[in-house]
């Protein structure tokens, strides 16, 4: 169950000369979830956290963090909540003890227990040069919670890491999570946002597409699925054609494959087992990049527009 919004933003608009990196965005954050910020590089996530923390001026917008103006208070706005750049980095001998007493404050939470909670409890006396991917990520999240704030940003925080730093970082984060802290995301990865996000908004070329939770945007953009497996007799190929939620089936060079709902895969999963089972039985089911490639492919009205009229409008607001 969430709390109220800490973060609450409407209409926001930033442009860089002639090209507007943000176009009409609304955006809430609420007490207690994970929010996710996905798209392209380009999309606008970043310059979108920057203006929520009152790094740039909007050019049109309101801007609510925590219940300051962040355009008029960013200082504040940023003294109260954690962050992590895209492109965060300390210096190269700077050991890890030496980090967390350059950023504590007079508020800080007890510093053992936090590293022991992220892993880098025998890591206070190694330097940043020395420490993994992984660690670092760590290390930047612990000296975002250093300080007691109530909303976290993290931009791009795995980028670059290996699958098993990835999985230690999302389970670090997971701990934010269940200690109540509020968290937005800004991440290009699926699997991130499908694995640590409550809900998550989408954007392209500054404008949001669609939000909601990761399997809401599966349901609305990739509900379907697909079974392949090496072809059997043409008698039970019929058959499947038949099956609730089925949308096709076709063989090609000996391969069998199936198009469907979601349901679907219970029905042909089912009627395959009255006989051999196939060794080669494969199930795609729809996931969030599945949903992304599906939303982020489609035409926006300016697009549209462009290829039927030739004509570019002015936009006044971005995709809801």
């Amino acid at each position: 169950m969430t709390g109220p919004a800490l973060v609450r933003v409407r209409g926001l608009t930033k442009r860089y000369g002639d090209r507007t990196a943000v176009d009409g965005v609304d955006l809430d954050v609420h007490a207690g979830e994970i929010v996710g910020l996905l798209g392209a590089n380009g999309a606008g996530k970043t310059t979108t956290v920057e203006c929520i923390q009152g790094l740039r001026r909007p050019d049109s917008g309101s801007l609510e963090v925590l219940g300051l103006d962040p355009s008029l208070d960013g200082d504040r706005v940023r003294r109260m909540v954690g962050s992590q750049q895209q492109d965060s980095a300390l210096p190269d001998r700077m050991r890890v003890g030496e980090a967390i007493a350059l950023f504590r404050g007079r508020r800080s939470v007890p510093v053992e227990g936090l590293l022991e909670a992220f892993g880098l409890a025998a890591a206070r006396n190694t330097s940043f040069a020395a420490l993994s991917g992984g660690q670092r990520q760590r290390l930047f999240l612990v000296l975002a919670l250093l300080n007691r704030p109530r909303l976290v940003i993290l931009d791009e925080l795995t980028q670059g890491l290996d699958p098993a730093a990835r999985r230690d970082v999302w389970e670090a984060i997971s701990v934010l999570r269940d200690a109540g802290t509020t968290v937005l995301l800004v991440t290009h990865y699926m699997d991130e946002a499908e694995a640590l996000c409550d809900r998550v908004l989408v954007m392209r070329s500054g404008q949001v597409l669609d939000s909601g939770t990761p399997g809401e945007l599966v349901l609305r953009h990739a509900d379907r699925s697909s079974i392949r497996f090496a072809a059997l007799d043409e008698e039970l190929i019929a058959g499947l054609r038949l099956l609730p939620g089925v949308d096709s089936v076709g063989a090609l060079d000996g391969t069998v494959e199936v198009r469907g709902d979601r349901a679907s895969v219970a029905y042909v999963c089912a009627e395959l087992t009255r006989g051999p089972v196939p060794t080669d039985l494969r199930i795609d089911m729809p996931d969030l990049e599945a949903a992304m490639v599906s939303l982020l492919s489609r035409p926006t009205d300016i697009d549209t527009v462009i290829a039927t009229d030739g004509v570019v409008p002015t936009l006044t607001g971005g995709a809801r």
